[in-house]
């Protein structure tokens, strides 16, 4: 007889803390959650969780999914005289950091990375005048995008105030309007209610630790910066300073049928073939299965009462006699080992060798494994002494442990 224990180590979410940034930037927080879902398990993705500004707050139904954007605190005005059919650069034009930006994110507690990629793909602003300009001032409204930024999906205003906002492809150029008229200091020409919309590309939560991961991405802004607006508008903030979170809170649940720890090893067919019989069992065993629910990776091994080279054994104490038992694991579909091969009768072992990795490629709700317990043929010969009855027992704990070096 054999007692089984089983245990998950214990898991938690990390709360999401402040970010020191710089002193004197624009600052902005961005937050992403992986939490399993049991209704929907196959969706293993990061959900933003930075609250929607600027456009995709006033607008949603014109930002598709996986789009958001940001409200900056950055206002921009203009220095000089916007003289008629200036060049690009002394006068309106925004090039902004629409290739993809690669930053990473650090664990705080293991030092563990991963890797978030962003780029922003929109731009808008309110134009903000003291008096109205002369007619013919633009070729063509605001609401219109020059190439290579496209049309957003709404403009609106009067005649000193006008929001705008255009759509930025990847990897794209300056985007500019050329006056017709000159628009002299008088008119104080200036950017308010600045933002921006971005995309983003998370990482694959399963293949992170619980806990939270944090990095930085600093924007310059200025001619010839990440954000530049030509030589004529100046911000009165030269940083964006972007401060990433990433809260991971993964399940490694197993649960155990009631009364399923405590197993009894037993012949092919029972007992009652050697009784009635006197044939001799060849090998005991017996299978306990389990539901697991995993997000995460993990590994697995032994802790022995009594111990046998690296596995478990089982003890008679009247004779002062050991016996080792194997113990193996079978694990559902979608775990894997790291060579991504399926898991069926895996050795378990004290040291945990060849049990150092499982990975799920999805998460699996409740799903069913089994436990394999076997004393083999030799063991079993020696347990049959004759003319004595003995009694083999041990306690074996299995682990299934999430905190994968």
């Amino acid at each position: 007889m054999m007692k089984l224990a089983s245990k998950a180590r214990g898991l938690c979410a990390l709360v999401s803390a402040g970010f020191a940034v710089s002193a004197g930037a624009a600052n902005v927080e961005i937050t992403a959650l992986f939490r399993p879902d049991p209704t929907n398990p196959m969706h293993n993705e990061f959900e933003n969780k930075t609250p929607q500004g600027g456009y995709c707050g006033d607008h949603p139904n014109y930002c598709e999914s996986g789009v958001f954007s940001i409200a900056l605190p950055i206002r921009f005005r203009s220095v000089a005289a916007i003289p008629a059919l200036h060049g690009e650069r002394q006068g309106p034009m925004f090039r902004v950091p629409s290739s993809w930006r690669d930053v990473r994110v650090i664990h705080d507690e293991t030092g563990e990375e991963a890797l978030v990629r962003m780029r922003v793909n929109g731009i808008g602003a309110a134009y903000t005048l003291k008096k109205p300009l002369p007619e013919g001032t633009w070729q063509s409204g605001w609401v219109y995008a020059p190439s290579p930024c496209q049309y957003g999906g709404v403009g609106y205003g009067h005649s000193t105030y006008y929001a705008f906002f255009w759509r930025v492809p990847a990897d794209a150029g300056i985007c500019s309007k050329q006056a017709q008229k000159t628009i002299d200091e008088s008119y104080g020409f200036a950017y308010e209610n600045t933002g921006f919309s971005y995309q983003l590309t998370t990482p694959n939560p399963l293949k992170m630790s619980t806990g939270t991961y944090r990095g930085v991405l600093n924007y310059r802004v200025g001619p010839g910066q990440d954000f530049d607006m030509g030589d004529v508008m100046v911000a009165d903030d030269d940083l964006i300073s972007l401060a990433f979170t990433l809260v991971v809170e993964h399940t490694l649940k197993v649960d155990i049928p009631p009364g399923g720890n405590r197993v009894v090893l037993e012949p092919q067919g029972g007992w009652q073939t050697w009784l009635s019989q006197g044939r001799k069992p060849t090998r005991l065993f017996r299978d306990q299965t389990f539901n697991i629910s995993a997000s995460s990776r993990f590994k697995m091994n032994l802790q022995c009462q009594y111990y046998s080279g690296n596995n478990c054994a089982l003890w008679e104490p009247t004779a002062g006699h050991a016996v080792p038992l194997e113990v193996r694991v079978s694990l559902p579909a979608g775990l894997a080992d790291a060579a991504g091969q399926p898991v069926n009768r895996r050795q378990l072992r004290r040291d945990g060798v060849g049990s150092e990795l499982f990975q799920p490629g999805y998460y699996l709700d409740r799903k069913p494994g089994t436990l394999h317990f076997e004393v083999a043929r030799e063991a079993v010969q020696e347990m049959l002494y004759p003319g004595a009855s003995r009694s083999y027992s041990g306690n074996v704990t299995v682990v299934w442990d999430s905190e994968v070096g």
